[in-house]
């Protein structure tokens, strides 16, 4: 009734004070907040939706889920079965296994990303939603009962018509007053707790970003390693010069390591570098080079190429490994080496 009444604004309302409202705002932005970022860590953690099901229902079900291959891994083992399937001798076989085993290595690194970022991170922000903040929705339920008392009481004081009932009203006014106070500092108590939640999750974000930082980068070391294992396929694949029926796969394979990038990698680059390529940069002359794909400039020192075209490239002291100087017509500038193909 008193409820009631008070919606209606028929009935007088207890104010609770500004430090406690504050307090119970900064509960309720802090739950807000920390669902959110904990909802989309699953998702960033686990992109697939059946999946992060399956492992909530065998988590309330306190099961351990079956344990399948992940996304890297299952590209890792398709590859390790075709190079096996087209031959570990060939060269496309050879790159594939190693390929593979590189996504394995990935998806191995991805497993323990969640595994820690669930334990350091996730956990830690669910059992502040499912527990702390539990608590304080209970004691904040508590609290406005004790009001909605305290109130009815001061409604039914200002009723009261004879002594005996003011007396009875103010007696029974002062048990809810008290009771009122008691469950507001019960209140303020745990709501204060919020600010070493704070601290707590910032421990747990530090815990996360270490996290994924090892992740990164043991991500960037497979790949680093597994450029080297591809640059250093026989030089009768990669050889630039190399006019035979196995021309095409040189190309490929450069090109897919180099996965068009803007400017070519240093530790394939170096294992591209053919013989004449070497002569080339020990010596002052120019040769003619064919383009084997399109390159764009990055600044006003490099030569756009196009693929097929044919250029004069020579090497001046001092330059950069991966690089020569091209000219075409009365255009020059830096070109990337492994876009070269010398010509005799």
């Amino acid at each position: 009734l008193q409820f009631t009444e008070e919606k209606l604004g028929q009935a007088e309302k207890t104010e609770l004070d500004a430090h406690l409202e504050n307090l119970l705002s900064k509960a309720e932005c802090t739950k807000l907040w920390t669902e959110k970022i904990m909802k989309q860590t699953e998702v960033l953690l686990q992109p697939n939706p059946n999946a992060r099901i399956e492992e909530f229902v065998y988590e309330k079900l306190d099961r351990k889920a079956p344990s399948r291959m992940n996304n890297p891994e299952l590209l890792g083992q398709y590859m390790i079965d075709a190079g096996n399937e087209f031959g570990p001798g060939t060269a496309y076989g050879n790159a594939l296994i190693k390929c593979g085993e590189t996504q394995k290595r990935i998806g191995a690194a991805d497993r323990e990303l969640i595994q820690t970022s669930a334990i350091n991170f996730l956990t830690p922000l669910r059992n502040f939603i499912e527990g702390d903040y539990k608590t304080i929705t209970k004691e904040r339920k508590l609290l406005q009962n004790k009001r909605l008392d305290l109130d009815a009481a001061k409604t039914r004081l200002k009723k009261a018509k004879v002594a005996e009932a003011r007396a009875a009203s103010e007696q029974e006014v002062r048990i809810t007053q008290s009771e009122f106070d008691r469950q507001a500092e019960i209140t303020r108590l745990l709501l204060e707790g919020i600010s070493s939640t704070h601290a707590h999750h910032l421990r747990c974000l530090n815990d996360f970003v270490e996290a994924q930082m090892t992740y990164y980068a043991q991500c960037y070391q497979y790949m680093l390693d597994l450029q080297k294992q591809l640059g250093s396929f026989p030089s009768t694949f990669l050889s630039n010069n190399n006019q035979s029926s196995t021309t095409p796969v040189q190309s490929v394979s450069t090109h897919s390591v180099l996965a068009s990038a803007s400017a070519p990698l240093p530790s394939v680059s170096n294992s591209v570098v053919t013989s004449g390529l070497s002569e080339l940069k020990s010596s002052s002359g120019s040769r003619k080079a064919r383009v084997l794909y399109d390159y764009d400039a990055a600044n006003s020192s490099e030569l756009s190429l196009l693929a097929d075209e044919v250029i004069t490239v020579y090497s001046i002291p001092g330059m950069d490994s991966d690089w020569l100087m091209g000219e075409r017509g009365n255009q020059k500038g830096k070109v990337p080496i492994t876009y070269l193909e010398l010509l005799n």
